[in-house]
């Protein structure tokens, strides 16, 4: 069985599954995986196209009215550009677990170990960036009119990719291609690694690409719902509430979407590193169905964003019914003899 290459499971289970299972994943994984390319190329594509074709009317504007915006709009460009990077890796696992072993060489297993690797992890970056900035756009208002400048944001949105590589790095150096332990269905793109050196490259992804981002996020979003609670009591603000409410929502849904699409690939990951029986780089039956379910949640997560960070403004709904009139005008145009 394959998980999505990022949480360091993979290197565990191979892309060789059990035959009890496999069968049921040749089936069922193709068709998610499909499903979600679709929905998640198609979804970034449209928020990106969006984002560019605001920062273009921002251009003609005056400093003073688009310049925060502007940054936001970086960060969110970012995210859907780590985003789809991602997804690009999707197809070689996908066929992987179709044809039940890797058939794309050592190269390519290296390469998509690496690049999704880095991407999921610029992806976890840039939301607690991203979270950090509506902390200073909201409590500290004048502070992030200096700080956030699209050039700012934008060469931090950039330096956000160095720790993602260099986290990334051991997949490019210790993947390879070969027949896992436990396995006699083929060859399996997975990382040749001690079962004490893959816990502490376990470990350490988890850490560095779940935990911190996730503490940062909540941190951030809390520190603005008891910003928006304080105003509110104080009595400094008549819509103070209704903004409270708004982002006491969304902020509950950032970050219980961030846990639970990426918590069970970690939970399996940890699971399987503290279960040596299962050697350091083979499969774990006894999980079943679980790792299915863990590896559509991680890939899931890259549909999740750009509904939730993007999709849920009301200022990017108006710039959607914007796109798809003007569309549907020159196709109008196009039409007319």
């Amino acid at each position: 069985m394959l998980l999505w290459n990022s949480t360091g499971a993979e290197d565990l289970l191979g892309n060789g599954s059990d035959r009890r299972q496999g069968n049921v994943e040749q089936v069922l994984v193709p068709i998610f995986d499909v499903l979600i390319l679709v929905l998640g190329v198609g979804g970034h594509s449209m928020v990106m196209v969006i984002l560019c074709r605001r920062y273009r009317r921002k251009v003609g504007q005056s400093a003073q009215s688009s310049m925060t915006g502007t940054g936001t709009d970086v960060l969110l460009l970012a995210l859907s550009s780590a985003d789809v990077l991602l997804l690009a890796t999707l197809p070689f696992h996908t066929t992987a677990i179709a044809v039940q072993q890797w058939p794309f060489g050592d190269f390519l297993c290296r390469l998509a170990g690496f690049l999704g690797s880095a991407s999921s992890s610029a992806s976890a970056f840039t939301l607690s960036t991203l979270a950090v900035s509506r902390y200073m756009t909201v409590v500290h208002p004048a502070r992030a009119y200096r700080l956030l400048s699209p050039r700012r944001v934008s060469i931090a949105a950039a330096i956000l990719w160095v720790p993602a590589f260099c986290l990334a790095t051991p997949q490019l150096v210790f993947r390879s291609v070969g027949t896992p332990h436990h396995s006699s269905d083929g060859l399996a793109c997975f990382a040749f690694l001690s079962h004490r050196d893959q816990l502490i490259y376990g470990l350490f992804h988890f850490l560095i690409a779940f935990l911190l981002p996730l503490i940062t996020i909540a941190i951030a979003y809390g520190n603005i719902y008891l910003f928006l609670w304080r105003t509110q009591k104080a009595r400094q603000a008549p819509q103070v509430e209704r903004y409270q409410s708004k982002v006491t929502q969304t902020s509950a849904m950032l970050v219980l979407a961030f846990t639970l699409c990426w918590l069970p690939s970690y939970g399996l990951m940890l699971a399987l590193l503290s279960d040596q029986s299962s050697g350091a780089t083979g499969t774990s039956p006894r999980y079943g169905s679980f790792t299915v379910f863990a590896r559509l949640m991680a890939i899931t997560s890259t549909v999740l964003n750009p509904m939730l960070y993007v999709l849920v403004s009301q200022k990017f709904r108006q710039d959607l019914q914007r796109l798809f009139k003007r569309g549907g005008q020159s196709a109008s145009g196009g039409a007319t003899p």
